[in-house]
């Protein structure tokens, strides 16, 4: 497993859109601990839920199964445009 991501001011749907697009499992950590993997919608939906402020996700952490959905992730975080990953 790769290392973690910090994700900060994301935009939910954007963020959503590019978790379609990722191949292998994406989890979300919680700073209690919990390990949601975002490939289910329903663990999407409870762990983004906790943590959406203002219809943005506030802070998240993430894992990725795969380097190039950790890539994705990364660009998307930096650059907040879901229409540059593959």
């Amino acid at each position: 497993m790769s290392k973690m991501i910090e994700l900060h001011d994301i935009d939910v749907p954007g963020f959503l859109a590019v978790l379609d697009k990722c191949v292998g499992n994406v989890y979300l950590m919680t700073r209690d601990g919990d390990k949601l993997n975002l490939k289910s919608k329903l663990c999407q939906l409870v762990g983004l839920t906790a943590l959406i402020e203002g219809g943005k996700i506030a802070e998240a952490f993430v894992m990725c199964d795969n380097p190039e959905d950790e890539s994705k992730l990364f660009r998307f975080n930096l650059y907040k445009d879901e229409t540059d990953t593959k």
